[in-house]
């Protein structure tokens, strides 16, 4: 007895008699195949490559915020100006230049002429012999005076009379009971030396004769002291 062999389906048979089942496996594809392109992309760098930095491009501007230690810890500080030494990090107000003071000189601050000292007054040393001046007599166009000298000092001592008379004209003169001197007239002063020296304590009187002068002479000294009056 002879059996006909039944065939079986042959692969593929399915498939072609169902098409949607072609068009899903296309489907499940496509959305694998994009999955996978979408997370390449993901994992791409968004930024170009380092290359060698171009020395003619700036650099782009960076803002620096300080940040400061204090006792709660860090904090940011705000810079808007630069640090200048004496200000604030908040400060934005320069100082002001200093203004110099007007020179104007103190009154203690004045400088005064420094004048040359005076020269010493010459005062007359005191005499050992002093001399009074006195008027003996007066005439019609002359008169007598008298230089009485006391030699005050403990030794002998010389002497010498001096008497200014302006216009004068001696006469004579001389030394009442004792040795002479010499005496004599020049431009008005008249010069009467001692031809001896007075012994301590002793006096005597000089006298002279002008005419055409005044009674008073201008100046009267004995050694260069004056002489007092009578």
């Amino acid at each position: 007895m002879s059996h006909k062999r039944r065939s079986g389906p042959q692969p593929g048979a399915a498939m072609t008699s169902s098409p949607w089942i072609l068009v899903a496996t296309g489907v499940v594809v496509m959305v694998v195949l994009l999955a996978v392109a979408l997370g390449s992309v993901r994992g791409r760098s968004t930024f170009p490559a380092a290359g060698p930095a171009d020395p003619l491009m700036p650099l782009p501007h960076m803002p620096v915020t300080p940040t400061a230690v204090g006792a709660t810890g860090p904090s940011s500080v705000s810079v808007t100006a630069p640090v200048m030494p004496g200000l604030s990090p908040r400060s934005t107000v320069l100082p002001a230049a200093p203004t110099p003071a007007a020179s104007t000189p103190s009154p203690r601050a004045v400088a005064r002429p420094v004048l040359p000292p005076s020269p010493p007054q010459s005062v007359a040393p005191p005499s050992a012999v002093t001399g009074r001046y006195s008027v003996q007599s007066a005439f019609d166009g002359g008169f007598i005076g008298e230089v009485l000298l006391v030699n005050t000092a403990r030794t002998h001592r010389g002497w010498t009379v001096r008497a200014v008379f302006p216009g004068g004209r001696l006469v004579t003169a001389w030394v009442e009971g004792a040795e002479q001197g010499v005496f004599r007239l020049d431009d008005g002063v008249f010069t009467y030396r001692s031809g001896f020296d007075l012994a301590p304590g002793q006096s005597l009187p000089v006298r002279f004769h002008i005419e055409r002068a005044g009674t008073r002479p201008a100046s009267c000294t004995v050694d260069g002291a004056p002489c007092a009056a009578r």
